[in-house]
């Protein structure tokens, strides 16, 4: 029987590809291993876990002891960061340096549990004696790079900064009242408006600090005070499906004036700071130099949204030599310090011109 043209042919055969821009190294091997895993109908890294610290020693010093005391083919990648691959595991490891400490974040994926926890408990028997154990927040500074991709840096911050209510006169009840209430409310959102120097940044750390110590020592934050990374959606999404306990946006300016003035970007923080999508107990924290409350939307400073827009200003001189008997140890410092501030021949003064003027003081001292 003769078979018909159309019998002889082949079966059909289709071949896809897809094609993706990595401009991470580790980010690169690892979807490599992924696709090789997907493609052979294999299980790759089915175990994924994170590790934080901050240790009293150099960054070089325990990056080498990383790439040769534990064990692994160890690469690295440069000061920063290092990648380490080993038996039904690898781990992708970054450090960021500061005066007296160092911060370390270690991506670890591994066939199974039990070798996920031992490269986590070997990396944390390099610190053990080092290890910074006090209260801690994580920083993850978001920016939109060069090629207009968003990217970001962790960076570990003791939660050690010391707030007194003698630089916030106007926040009635004390700081610490004041941080607590803020925490414990539904309100999501808290305006920190005023000059520069006045100890909005100081206050935000303090807040940082204190949701530390609710959590058990570590907190982690998204920030930001790049105007191009909240032109999308992407860094919301982050916030939304991430692990931070709290958005951060610094110099607001542009983001916080009302939306009939040509404001494009406000409504991604109204929608989730109490609209359909919401920040689910998380807060959100904007600091402004705008001066007036009356420059901010109505709608992001509305009741069950925002819990205060509280202005920081420069105190005056009383209030500055009140500041200044809590940062000197003495009254001979403290008369140094003010007539230090004295000359500048100012009414009132920054938070930044009295810690300034107090830490001069101390110097004019030591020097005879």
């Amino acid at each position: 029987m003769t078979k018909s043209p159309e019998s002889l042919r082949p079966p059909h055969t289709f071949v896809a590809s897809a094609s993706q821009q990595v401009w991470d190294f580790p980010d690169l091997i690892l979807k490599a291993r992924f696709a090789d895993a997907v493609e052979a109908g294999a299980s790759k890294y089915p175990i994924h876990r994170r590790l934080r610290f901050a240790a009293r020693t150099d960054l070089d010093e325990l990056f080498d002891r990383v790439a040769l005391d534990l064990g692994y083919h160890a690469q690295r990648l440069d000061s920063s960061s290092i990648m380490l691959d080993g038996e039904s595991v690898f781990i992708v490891g970054r450090g960021g340096r500061k005066a007296a400490y160092c911060s370390c974040y270690f991506s670890i994926w591994a066939g199974n549990r039990d070798a996920a926890e031992r490269a986590r408990e070997s990396l944390l028997g390099l610190v053990q004696q080092t290890r910074i154990l006090e209260p801690m927040f994580s920083i993850d500074w978001h920016f939109v790079t060069a090629r207009g991709e968003l990217e970001s840096a962790s960076i570990e911050e003791l939660a050690d900064d010391i707030l007194f209510d003698e630089a916030y006169p106007d926040i009635e009840g004390g700081l610490k009242n004041f941080i607590n209430r803020y925490l414990d409310a539904e309100e999501t959102v808290l305006v920190l408006q005023g000059p520069p120097g006045t100890g909005k940044t100081r206050l935000i750390r303090a807040i940082l600090g204190e949701i530390s110590r609710r959590r058990g020592g570590e907190a982690q934050a998204l920030y930001t005070g790049d105007k191009k990374s909240l032109e999308n959606d992407q860094i919301f999404v982050r916030f939304i499906t991430g692990w931070e306990d709290v958005f951060v946006v610094e110099d607001a300016d542009h983001l916080l004036k009302p939306r009939a003035k040509g404001n494009e970007n406000l409504h991604r923080f109204l929608a989730i700071a109490d609209g359909v999508v919401r920040a689910q107990g998380r807060k959100i924290i904007f600091s402004t130099n705008l001066p007036n409350v009356g420059d901010l939307d109505d709608a992001l400073t509305r009741p069950g949204r925002c819990f205060a827009s509280l202005f920081v200003r420069a105190l005056g001189r009383a209030e500055a030599e009140a500041m200044l008997r809590r940062l000197c140890t003495d009254d001979e410092l403290c008369a140094i310090a003010m007539r230090r501030l004295v000359s500048m021949e100012a009414a009132t003064h920054s938070l930044a011109e009295i810690y300034l003027a107090a830490r001069l003081a101390h110097e004019d001292r030591d020097r005879g």
